[in-house]
Parts: structure tokens; sequence; C-alpha cells
């Protein structure tokens, strides 16, 4: 990631530059909860694919620097409206803005961040960066109605996890990669690579996300460990687990998943079936196949500091620890 970063550090200030002047209102309370989650960072991630990706395309202008800006307004909106439906209280290890402000302000600011998003992008004038951006808006949100139908259900499968998660997650990641190539007016073929290593990498970043919900690694999310568990949320590793589960073990989790009926010892009897099963190895097993899959898709660009910096991104994703 700090090679990725290095690379586009001057392009990044600009696209700080312009988050910072759109996150403004005369309403205070607005820029005071925008500012509380946009100045503490997180690393950029997705701005960071839309810079790398325009550059890898011999891109020479500089619209991607306001959909870049506009891709974090994306996922800074998402963010808030999760960290509410979520009941989060903590997000890299500060409080989240609900826990600050409350819940409706929290929401609002959220409509005001994909208002201001939707700004920036029809700025642009192109159709196809408006149907790219206001499609990965639309599956963003119908990734979460999904994550919500899941919630509990312990007859979620693999493919309706994936299903889940290439929507609320992934798309964005993709949206974030494809715009380098229209913006460079690429081929077709370079703009669909770019989009799927965006999506490998998005699910496989998610993935890894889940994972340490069940990890000691998560204490350097700033988060606690076993969120997940706690609200009954259907991920791989549990998904797994059951698969293989007694009728004991299967008796265990639909207490504690689709009851919610909880006590202090419960996560930590999860996590032990999750080790006898292989359940986190083997989920970890499945991030790589897409992390995987992602670098295969750059194969059709030349060798250059933009193709290794974006492998790069790629395998940050399976090993960093926030």
């Amino acid at each position: 990631m700090d090679v990725l970063m290095d690379l586009v550090s001057d392009d990044l200030q600009a696209v700080n530059a312009l988050i910072m002047k759109h996150m403004q209102s005369n309403v205070v309370l607005i820029p005071q909860l925008a500012g509380h989650l946009i100045a503490a960072g997180g690393k950029r991630l997705r701005p960071l694919l839309t810079l790398a990706s325009a550059r890898l395309c011999g891109y020479q202008g500089d619209r991607h620097f306001g959909l870049a800006a506009c891709i974090e307004f994306i996922h800074t909106a998402t963010l808030l409206h999760d960290d509410v439906v979520d009941e989060s209280d903590l997000r890299r290890g500060r409080d989240t803005a609900n826990a600050i402000f409350g819940n409706k302000p929290s929401v609002l600011v959220g409509d005001f961040l994909f208002s201001r998003a939707f700004q920036l992008m029809s700025r642009d004038s192109s159709l196809e960066v408006i149907r790219i951006l206001s499609d990965a808006s639309a599956i963003i949100a119908e990734g979460e109605v999904q994550q919500l139908m899941t919630t509990n259900d312990l007859e979620t499968d693999r493919d309706a996890y994936l299903e889940v998660i290439s929507g609320k997650t992934a798309v964005l990641f993709a949206a974030s990669c494809q715009l380098g190539a229209v913006v460079a007016e690429r081929p077709e073929n370079e703009e669909q690579a770019l989009e799927n290593y965006g999506q490998y990498l998005g699910i496989a970043f998610q993935l890894v996300d889940d994972i340490l919900d069940y990890s000691a690694k998560q204490a350097a999310l700033g988060k606690t460990v076993g969120d997940d568990f706690r609200e009954g949320k259907m991920t791989l590793p549990i998904i797994l687990a059951y698969e293989k589960a007694d009728s004991e073990e299967k008796v265990f989790w639909k207490r504690v998943i689709e009851d919610l009926d909880q006590n202090d010892d419960d996560l930590d009897t999860a996590i032990a079936l999750m080790n006898k099963y292989n359940a986190l190895e083997d989920s970890m097993a499945k991030a790589r196949e897409y992390v995987e899959k992602a670098i295969t898709e750059l194969d059709i660009f030349p060798d250059s500091p933009e193709k290794s910096a974006l492998i790069g991104a790629v395998q940050f994703s399976i090993a960093r620890e926030f």
C-alpha cells in the first residue's frame, strides 16, 4: 500500500482537497459529522484505485480527481448508514459518528454525502460515468438489504454470501478501477479487466474483514472481536463451520445465530468450532483464490510501476492488519 500511495501521492492530495471542499455546508452539523469520519481517513483505498487505474491506462487529465472524491463520498455515506444499522460504537478505534451525534444526524448526513457524490459525477458530463456510479450505488443498497435478509438465517449458503459481499463491498471497488479506463478512453477489454480486477479485490477484501472478526488481529482494527457474531451475521467462517457441524453443534449455532441467545462463553465456543473444522483457514484460502484472479486480470497490461502497485494492493487485502 505504501508503494501505491507514494505513486499517486500528488494526485491524492488534490482528491483530498476536493473532499474537504465538497463536504462543507452552511449547516454546521454536516461538516462536523462528515469530517469526523472523512478526516479520520483510513487508507483511501478506493480513490487510490481510481487514481492508479487511470495512470495505468496512461491518462494525463484531471477528471479522475473528481471521480475519486465521488467514490470516497459514496463509501463514506455507506459507512455512516452501516454503523447506524449495525448499532456500531467504534470504527478504526474511534467512536462512530452515530455514537457521538446520534442515529438521525448520521443517516441524514449520509444522504448529504450521497448527494454530493452525484453532484460530482454529474459535473463530469459523461453518461457512462454516471451509469457506472449510479448502478454501483443501487447495487450497494441492494447488497445491504440482502445482508439484512440473510442475518440470523443459517440456511444462507456460500453462493448467497458471495452475492451479498459482491453487492455491498466489491461493486464499489470494481467501479473505482473501471473509471480509470473510462476516463482514459481505453478499449473495452481493458475496461473489463480493470472492472474484474476491482471486483475480485473487493471480494477478497471483505472475506478477510469477515475472517478478522474472529481473530485477535481485530483489536488492531479498532473493533472488538466477534461483532458479526453478536449481530448474527452469516459470514463465510460461520457458513463453513455450520456445514460440517454435528447435530449438537447445529443446536448451538441455532441458539446463538438464529435466536441470538448468547452468553459470555459462546464466542469462544464459536471460534473453537471454526478452528475444529478449519473454517477460518478455508475462508482465507477462498480469499487467496480471488487475489489470484485479480492479479491475472492485470496480465493484459504491460509491466509498469502502476501495475506493480495494483498487484501490491491486492496482496495487501489479505495481509493487512487494519
